[in-house]
């Protein structure tokens, strides 16, 4: 008898994959900076989309390294693929990169998988972490190069320590393994940035929205999207009334 490999466990198996791919790359090709990103994004992105074809034919699948098929917005069911979330700080040699599959399900990001291969891991909606304690003081997540005005005014508000990281996908699991309470971005992603991240932050029990509080839909036929929040829930409201106030100035 077949046995049909489930959503999440697929979805950790090729996302976990995929880092393998990426890690054997950095390690022997020889290449380094925007070479070695642009052949890691090629790889991982010819990795995954073979083994979604072959393993869910009748699902879309939207990447970031592919040209898009809009059919797919006809689709209930759409895999939302970044092969390698981090480009440069992949191509650095550091940790904080990322590799992103999710399955959104009528626009709701279902199953998701973020592989940190760098530290050997992979977080999934399917075995969510028992939530650490938050930090004293705060700590909130800000990009590396370049930390939004909001973030930084939040920080400021809670009287939070800042955290620059890499990656979006190395940021929202920073939150879910208990190394940051707040993740806010205002300076604009695309879908296959956050579906995996927001999936399996959501099932660890984080909130996770738009700045607006409104919910993150996925599988649009613009897959653009501006904004997001993860952090924990407790502070979300707080977080929310800081931002708003921020966009009205």
């Amino acid at each position: 008898m077949t046995i049909i490999e489930s959503d999440v466990k697929l979805a950790e198996r090729l996302a976990t994959e995929a880092g393998e791919i990426l890690l054997g790359l950095q390690a022997g090709s020889g290449l380094t900076g925007k070479d070695l990103g642009k052949a890691g994004d090629e790889q991982a992105n010819t990795f995954l989309m073979r083994a979604l074809k072959a393993a869910r034919p009748d699902d879309a699948v939207l990447s970031e390294e592919e040209k898009d098929d809009i059919n797919r917005c006809s689709v209930r069911r759409a895999w939302i693929v970044d092969p390698l979330d981090g480009t440069r700080e992949y191509g650095e040699g550091r940790t904080d990169w990322a590799v992103h599959v999710a399955l959104s399900i009528d626009g709701v990001a279902t199953v998701g998988a973020v592989a940190l291969p760098g530290l050997g891991l992979t977080l999934t909606s399917g075995a969510p972490q028992p939530l650490k304690p938050a930090g004293t003081p705060l700590r909130m997540l800000v990009s590396r190069t370049r930390p939004a005005r909001e973030a930084l005014a939040v920080a400021e508000a809670f009287g939070a320590d800042l955290v620059p990281m890499g990656s979006a996908g190395a940021k929202a699991m920073a939150v879910v393994r208990g190394e940051a309470d707040i993740y806010l971005h205002t300076g604009g992603q695309y879908e296959w940035d956050n579906c995996a991240p927001i999936a399996v932050a959501q099932a660890a029990g984080l909130h996770v929205s738009r700045v607006d509080g409104s919910p993150l839909v996925y599988n649009c036929a613009d897959p653009y999207l501006p904004d997001l929040l993860i952090c924990r829930a407790e502070l979300a409201e707080r977080v929310l009334a800081l931002v708003a106030a921020l966009l009205e100035t």
